[in-house]
């Protein structure tokens, strides 16, 4: 089992994810915002407002909720100075993390991110520290139920994607970067719309990651997942089966 979305799918089926609803609100909220800010208010002429707005409706954000960060983003109301950064750095056993972060105080969240991986047997690193490790690409992602496996490999290829995952917590497309929008918009015309549509950073290879440093990278992980200005964390590590089960339980 490989990467930090095998063990979020575990934790999810326990139920994990509904005691921290009100943190997901405050990152989706932050996204809506932000998104609204990038361009048009309109998530029918915004692709990552309209993947914001679909993340948001996922977790069962209330209407208004949603319509109130997009107003803030657009300028109706408060105040929209939130700012993309990225940080990098190693965690226990060797494994490269890139956490991407939204915040309005870059030195609060740098030393908030620093003193995680501190306290957890990581090391932050300088920007670029780590990147070599992964590979920028879009990602789209479909419920299982939107279509086979079949139909939803030969949608991805026609549309010009580069791989298709299918199991049974849905489909995940790879494709380039450049190639993301026309990718996400041939298949939102087949399927309807995505779960999510967005740049992640897949792990060009995953590092091994022994019992006894597991434990301490899962809890540094969900230490810098729980820093409200934290949207996304991406890690290239490999954690056996029974030990994700263990840790799980």
């Amino acid at each position: 089992m490989a990467g930090h979305s095998a063990f979020k799918n575990i934790m999810h089926r326990k139920g994990a994810q509904d005691a921290k609803r009100a943190k997901v609100f405050t990152k989706l909220i932050r996204e809506l915002t932000v998104s609204a800010k990038s361009g048009l208010p309109d998530p029918a002429h915004n692709p990552r407002l309209r993947a914001a707005v679909l993340a948001a409706r996922e977790a069962n954000m209330p209407r208004d909720t949603i319509e109130r960060a997009i107003k803030r983003g657009a300028g109706g109301e408060g105040d929209a100075s939130y700012e993309e950064v990225r940080y990098e750095g190693y965690g226990p056993g060797g494994v490269a993390l890139i956490v991407e972060a939204l915040t309005d105080n870059r030195n609060r969240t740098a030393a908030e991110v620093r003193a995680t991986f501190s306290k957890n047997g990581g090391a932050l690193g300088e920007t670029n520290s780590v990147a070599f490790n992964f590979t920028r690409s879009g990602e789209i992602r479909y419920a299982a139920d939107k279509a086979s496996a079949d139909a939803m490999f030969e949608a991805a290829l026609e549309a010009g994607a580069d791989d298709v995952a299918s199991e049974e917590s849905g489909h995940a497309v790879t494709c380039a970067v450049e190639s993301l929008a026309a990718v996400r918009d041939a298949l939102e015309a087949k399927f309807g719309a995505p779960r999510h549509a967005k740049l992640v950073w897949k792990p060009n290879l995953a590092v091994p990651v022994a019992a006894g440093d597991a434990e301490t990278l899962i809890k540094l992980i969900d230490g810098l997942e729980d820093n409200d200005d934290v949207q996304n964390v991406y890690a290239n590590f490999d954690i056996a089966e029974d030990v994700m089960r263990k840790l799980a339980g």
